[in-house]
């Protein structure tokens, strides 16, 4: 789903705090026994020992199309199958049929993913669930920075097509939806973190949206990128009378029900 290195250290630098959209949308999908979950994009895979654990007697299964996350999911979560490829392709495969199917703050990445609803829903076995969870903060002072930064010389020349995330607000999941016959709950969360130390903003971002941008920089360009981000995120978020920084994150998510035939 991308071509950017993944760095599973840094994405779990702030594992409490990404784990929290994910524990929030589990708990509004009922399904009481399912045989097979399949959990799309699972990263490190530490979130979907969850689901192995919300439902033991169920076959649970992760992947992710970054071959970083993949190794480490299968280091630090013994026990589950972990496949490294590109969700597009594996909901290519004519036998996908599962009862679970959870994807957490992956879909931004995919190019054109309101067009993979169908093959979502296909994906599931009637009256199966489908949940999501995507960022909604595209126009947030930590991406908008990001991606005004980039467009500038001398960065543009090399940031220009590189992997930017982005998703649609709650309303529009869930027309598309219910159009394919799914019972939906949406909604969409702010959640606000309370983060320390040094740049705290950027180590965040750096651990996920502003990956492909960084990386995609020269050497001897890319500290530099980093010091005009840092200065401008810092006067964005300014540091709190208790050296605390506040940083929302404002997500979407989405559970469905699909038609039970």
């Amino acid at each position: 789903m991308t071509a950017h290195r993944w760095d599973p250290d840094r994405y779990l630098a702030h594992a409490d705090e990404r784990a929290r959209p994910f524990v929030d949308l589990l708990a509004r999908v009922d399904a009481v026994a399912p045989q097979t979950v399949v959990d799309l994009g699972c990263g490190p895979g530490t979130l979907t020992a969850l689901l192995a654990d919300r439902w033991p007697s169920a076959a649970v299964a992760g992947l992710d199309a970054s071959p970083e996350m993949i190794d480490r999911a299968r280091d630090a979560v013994p026990g589950l199958d972990f496949e490294l490829a590109d969700l597009r392709d594996w909901l290519a495969e004519p036998e996908t049929r599962v009862d679970v199917l959870v994807s957490n703050a992956t879909l931004q990445w995919v190019p054109g993913h309101l067009d993979l609803m169908p093959a979502l829903v296909g994906a599931v076995h009637p009256g199966g669930w489908l949940a999501f969870q995507v960022p909604g903060n595209m126009t947030a002072p930590s991406h908008a920075l990001l991606d005004g930064l980039a467009d500038e010389e001398p960065y543009a020349a090399h940031t220009r097509g590189v992997a930017r995330v982005a998703a649609h607000d709650a309303a529009t999941y869930l027309r598309a939806l219910t159009a394919l016959g799914c019972t939906v709950t949406a909604w969409e969360t702010t959640y606000l973190h309370v983060l320390h130390g040094p740049d705290p903003v950027f180590s965040w971002v750096s651990g996920t949206g502003a990956g492909p941008t960084l990386q995609a920089l020269p050497g001897d360009l890319r500290p530099r990128f980093e010091d005009e981000y840092k200065a401008r995120l810092r006067a964005a978020y300014p540091v709190e009378p208790d050296g605390s920084v506040v940083f929302g994150f404002r997500r979407v998510f989405v559970v469905a029900r699909t038609p039970a035939s």
